[in-house]
């Protein structure tokens, strides 16, 4: 560690270069994660809220919510707890004039069952009507607030915002709550259909009818529009960038090791074993990433604290932990490469040479 810190002290231009390279490659993993983490979440967040651990839709539907449609007949066999509750899924429009549109997923709710009993508003109240609805809070970001009339696509029947919810989104589109007979509505279905799926708390729920088949919300999260092709991009990019970093940092400490080779050789000369060399080495190793990965945390934290919300990153701290552990980790492999110089050093070739 001493010889390790000296050098750094003598040859701070050098090793401080180095040091920014890990810094840019830390601050890129971590911006690519955090990103990865909250295009996931905008897929997942009202999902997670429910806390489910099945869905029961229409076994022809391909584990889609949007396609599954269960009927009145269907659902007259099964028996609904406090632990199940129906949901109704649209896609819509929300529009008014003077105001963005926001391409939504409307959710209709029984006000009796769970789920609707549940939400966690962040203001305003729950839902006493039909023409009343609860929104993301990505409305109030756009300038949606408490009372503002909506319509949906061309209808101009009007829906009354009267309560804000953190952190509800579906396929990265802001959720719309509201009753379930608006959702029959919305869809233009007559009596004949109750929702689009029954969600419940329980793993083992079943339906009781051929046509409806139960799917855990794991199964169920995987088959949402895009979300594993979009997780498997992020996670391969990722993996690339570590491993591009494990190639940068070994041929930067190779580097320096043959540039190296002779005051290593003086010091074998003196007497000084290969195995405080080799601890050297790596506790350098060590100290530079863990400089850079401090810096590049540094620089993280500020880009959180500075970026709009309209922006889907998610800064989960024991997730960002584990990537740094790795990153650690990647240098000390990258350290380990060059060893072999130092072991198959001669002193008497080298000076001499």
């Amino acid at each position: 560690m001493f010889l390790s810190l000296k050098e750094i002290k003598k040859e701070k231009f050098r090793y401080g270069l180095i040091v920014a390279m890990i810094v840019m490659i830390c601050y890129l993993i971590f911006i690519l994660t955090s990103l990865a983490m909250g295009l996931s979440s905008q897929n997942t967040d009202a999902i997670d809220s429910w806390s489910m651990k099945s869905i029961v839709l229409d076994k022809d539907s391909n584990t889609s919510l949007s396609q599954s449609l269960i009927t009145k007949d269907q659902k007259k066999n099964i028996k609904l707890t406090k632990d199940e509750a129906l949901i109704g899924q649209a896609s819509v429009v929300a529009k008014k004039n003077g105001y963005a549109k926001e391409s939504s997923q409307f959710l209709g709710l029984s006000k009796k069952q769970f789920i609707a009993k549940n939400l966690i508003l962040t203001s305003g109240h729950k839902i006493n009507s039909s023409h009343q609805i609860i929104v993301d809070e990505k409305f109030k970001t756009d300038g949606y607030k408490i009372g503002d009339k909506l319509n949906f696509n061309s209808d101009k029947t009007k829906y009354t915002i009267v309560g804000f919810v953190k952190n509800a989104k579906l396929n990265i589109s802001p959720v719309i709550y509201g009753d379930i007979t608006t959702w029959q509505s919305i869809k233009n279905l007559n009596g004949q259909f109750v929702g689009s799926a029954i969600v419940s708390k329980k793993a083992n729920f079943k339906a009781n009818n051929e046509q409806l088949k139960t799917y855990s919300t794991s199964a169920f999260i995987s088959k949402l529009p895009g979300y594993s092709a979009q997780n498997s991009t992020f996670i391969f990019m990722i993996g690339f960038l570590m491993a591009i970093s494990l190639i940068v940092i070994a041929v930067f400490l190779y580097i320096l090791t043959i540039q190296k080779l002779q005051n290593y050789a003086v010091l074998r000369a003196q007497g000084i074993p290969a195995k405080t060399l080799i601890n050297a080495t790596i506790s350098q190793s060590i100290i530079l990433v863990i400089g850079g990965l401090l810096i590049g945390t540094i620089l993280t934290a500020a880009t959180a604290f500075i970026l709009p919300a309209s922006v889907p990153m998610s800064f989960d701290v024991p997730i960002l932990s584990s990537v740094g552990i790795g990153l650690i980790l990647t240098g000390l492999i990258g350290a380990l490469i060059p060893i072999k110089l130092i072991l198959n050093v001669d002193p008497v070739s080298v000076i001499g040479g």
